[in-house]
């Protein structure tokens, strides 16, 4: 069994609104709904394995407030509290308040140090783990190729903003308007190919020793488990290396903050996690997910559905 939690983004600040000012963002409850989940996973019998953090931990707003360092130290003391590991994914908001080079040293990193278990690009934050027997955990790093968190100077910033610009005309890069593919947003980001390469011998490893793999990242990469919007730049290949294999039967991304699910056309779960960020303080949103050899069960909390999910 593990815990699922996604966009917590707290900041030490009175509710605001997205980026359209049509919901409401809780941004000081959102530590408290996690000290709530990070209870009621701690009393959990059998106790749960692990907990997955889908990112956007903490939010933008501590950046411009000069609170970044203060608002993440509050957010992995309340995970500290638990027993085991937390598998973290970077999402944009990691990556307004930090770069990418200060994330791989901070406690958002759960790639092991100096380990072959990711690619060979060690600020990838995309590594694997076998947490049962025949079970594997893969983190991609959704923002592998992206503008966020890296210097103007890198040739990896200088692609992206290539690709970005190539599909992206607007003189904001965060507005999709009239875009063809409105998901080329800069909030977005995509998959170098050295990671989707390291994916597919990843996934060639379980369906060879006969495992089944569960997949998590901050971004949807699967349309019907999102809006147009908030997806991956590149999600068509990762879901072409995804369906390349046999051996994944689950996705489970965050981003989206009204959540979304679908079984798609390979008998692949997407799972993606409503947000706790806009969940009001009288509910919660977290979830914890019951792992048996045909199925798997998602418990919810407050604004999170139970599922089963057939295997």
């Amino acid at each position: 069994a593990f815990g699922v939690i996604a966009d917590i983004q707290f900041a030490d600040a009175e509710d605001g609104h997205n980026f359209g000012g049509s919901r409401r963002r809780y941004y000081r409850h959102s530590l408290r709904l996690l000290r709530d989940a990070v209870r009621a996973w701690a009393a959990e019998s059998p106790p749960i394995d692990f907990v997955l953090q889908l990112g956007d931990s903490i939010d933008g707003l501590n950046a411009r407030r000069g609170e970044a360092e203060g608002a993440l130290r509050q957010v992995l003391e309340v995970l500290g509290q638990l027993p085991v590991p937390v598998h973290h994914a970077w999402g944009n908001h990691e990556l307004y308040n930090f770069s990418r080079a200060r994330l791989a040293q901070s406690g958002l990193c759960s790639r092991p140090a100096g380990s072959a278990a990711g690619p060979p690009d060690g600020l990838c934050q995309a590594y694997h783990c076998s947490p049962a027997a025949r079970l594997r955990l893969v983190v991609l790093d959704a923002y592998d190729l992206s503008i966020l968190g890296r210097d103007p100077d890198s040739p990896r910033y200088e692609e992206s903003l290539r690709l970005l610009r190539e599909k992206n005309p607007n003189e904001d890069l965060n507005s999709p308007a009239g875009l063809e593919e409105p998901h080329f947003v800069a909030f977005n980001g995509g998959f170098s190919q050295a990671q989707l390469d390291w994916f597919d011998e990843v996934l060639k490893f379980s369906d060879e020793n006969q495992e089944k793999v569960v997949v998590m990242g901050h971004l949807p990469i699967h349309p019907n488990a999102s809006n147009s919007v908030c997806l991956a730049w590149n999600y068509k290949a990762a879901l072409s290396v995804i369906h390349s294999h046999r051996c994944v039967v689950c996705v489970l991304a965050g981003h989206l903050h009204d959540g979304a699910y679908c079984l798609d056309s390979h008998g692949v779960h997407h799972l993606t996690l409503e947000g706790v960020i806009e969940t009001p303080p009288d509910s919660n949103a977290f979830g914890t997910i019951y792992v048996y050899e045909d199925k798997m069960i998602l418990k919810g909390r407050g604004r999170i559905a139970d599922r089963v999910m057939q295997l």
